[in-house]
């Protein structure tokens, strides 16, 4: 009777399976190797340090240090231990050392990732023959010291330094300028608007001023905008920069810009809109002093008078959801957003508008 070819590929194969080492090696003629560097033309050795190099990248990329560790201080060294299988998947990992924080969970979380991204290791080799081999990698977690900038698009902007920045003559004299060189938009007193805004204004250590944001908070419109604007950057020349370690660095101011109109058809609303003002500053203090409900109160008083404030929204909102009072906090929020340019809010939106 004559064998069938596939019979006889199937049987050899089988054979070979039952041969094949199944004993997981500690140390082998050739350590496996994390992918990417074997089509180079050169030895196991720097293939090896090549492979290494990419693991490194490979995980410092993609571990995110755990907040449980980052607000206790936890640093230190996580080791994991796993199996490289023959066709190059990782099997048995298991946390060899752990330093708490959800330190070791992270770690098991993006190593435990290669098989499902398809990250293959070249297997180890003894005697020329790929077999099974325990793998033993450490991780560090270790806290970076907070940088003393952060970067605002390309702007470099310092948040610690030794000297503060200053304006000629204090804070007294730069409301004073601003009130001097603001120009109250002629429209409009049709309709007697009135308002505040806060300009973000960035001071380079050569003088020169960029306006990073204009928080319009009654959404006055473009033409108070501009006005708010251009009497800020009239202060060009007028300030001492920030000194971070001896020299100058760029810092942020932020000017607040009042617009009352001066026309005796319009002192009510001013009246009312200094009132409403007056009292969303002292229910804020009063909440951050632990009376919450008389801050409550002011700050409801200061929103029946403009309800469309953005920064009396703003504050109530934030308290509402100190209080877990979260639909409110939604309103209340909802409206801010409106006006406020600040993009952590479709965020926090998302969470508690359900």
């Amino acid at each position: 009777m004559k064998k069938s070819p596939f019979l006889f590929a199937f049987l050899w194969s089988a054979l070979l399976a039952a041969q094949a080492d199944t004993t997981i090696y500690q140390v082998v003629d050739e350590m496996p190797r994390f992918p990417g560097c074997e089509e180079l033309d050169t030895t196991a050795q720097v293939k090896q340090q090549c492979a290494q190099a990419n693991l490194l990248q490979f995980i410092y990329q993609n571990v995110h240090y755990p907040e449980p560790a980052r607000l206790n201080g936890i640093e230190g060294t996580v080791v994991l231990r796993f199996v490289v299988e023959l066709e190059g998947t990782i099997s048995q990992l298991e946390v060899v050392k752990d330093i708490g924080g959800g330190c070791a969970e992270e770690a098991l979380r993006v190593v435990g990732a290669m098989n499902e991204v398809g990250v293959r290791w070249t297997p180890g080799k003894k005697g020329g023959q790929s077999v099974r081999v325990f793998q033993v990698l450490p991780i560090r977690f270790k806290l970076e010291e907070p940088l003393p900038y952060t970067l605002i698009g390309r702007d470099s902007v310092y948040t610690v330094f030794d000297d503060t920045l200053a304006f000629e003559g204090g804070h007294a004299a730069l409301e004073a300028f601003i009130k001097e060189k603001l120009i109250y938009p002629p429209f409009g007193l049709d309709s007697c608007q009135v308002g505040d805004m806060l300009v973000e204004l960035l001071v380079q250590p050569n003088g020169r001023l960029k306006v990073i944001n204009v928080d319009d908070y009654n959404n006055l419109g473009f033409d108070f905008q501009f006005e708010a604007i251009r009497a800020s950057t009239s202060t060009m020349g007028k300030w001492t920069p920030a000194r971070y370690q001896g020299r100058a660095v760029p810092t942020l101011y932020d000017i607040p810009v009042l617009f009352a109109p001066k026309d005796a058809r319009c002192a009510t609303r001013v009246k009312s809109f200094l009132q409403a003002k007056a009292l969303a500053e002292e229910g804020a203090a009063l909440y951050n002093t632990g009376k919450k409900e008389e801050g409550f109160d002011k700050l409801s008083q200061a929103i029946d008078l403009f309800p469309e404030h953005a920064n009396f929204r703003y504050m109530r909102g934030q308290a509402y959801m100190n209080e877990k009072e979260m639909e409110k906090a939604c309103e209340d929020l909802q409206i801010a957003r409106q006006v406020l340019t600040l993009s952590f809010l479709d965020n926090l939106l998302s969470i508690i508008c359900k």
